[in-house]
């Protein structure tokens, strides 16, 4: 497995065990992870803290972001996609789109390079938390 995929994969189980949604993302420049970080609506009762935002909260000013690559355990939703496109990252790589195909026309769109990973722990991962907590996953989907 992709050593990044992996620590997105990390943060999505840590979140998680915080009893929050299981999604991970990291960044990723010059071969080295600069930022991790996990969605945290449930945990921060911020509705903005998914894990895309967490991960570059955490990753802090890194300058330009053109040589950066964003992993992610699930498809970018279009808030997500919208600081990827604003921050000019210009590769994307997301564990799996099966759960929720995320906002991937609109990264391309933009210039965005979008690898769907298609993997199966992701998918196995976001199936058995959507079947255990359907309204939480609406909530955050926006389909309450």
């Amino acid at each position: 497995m992709d050593k990044f995929l992996e620590a997105a994969i990390n943060e999505a189980k840590l979140g998680l065990s915080e009893n929050g949604i299981p999604i991970g993302s990291v960044l990723v420049k010059n071969g080295e992870i600069v930022g991790r970080g996990h969605n945290k609506r449930v945990q921060d009762n911020d509705p903005m803290t998914h894990a895309e935002i967490d991960c570059l909260r955490n990753a802090g000013r890194v300058g330009s972001y053109k040589d950066s690559v964003l992993y992610s355990t699930l498809m970018p939703c279009y808030l997500c996609a919208g600081a990827v496109v604003q921050f000019g990252i210009k590769k994307v790589y997301a564990g799996e789109s099966e759960t929720f195909s995320g906002a991937k026309e609109f990264m391309e769109a933009h210039g965005v390079e979008v690898i769907d990973l298609k993997s199966q722990e992701c998918i196995d991962m976001m199936n058995k938390f959507i079947a255990e907590n359907p309204k939480l996953w609406n909530e955050d989907i926006g389909e309450l």
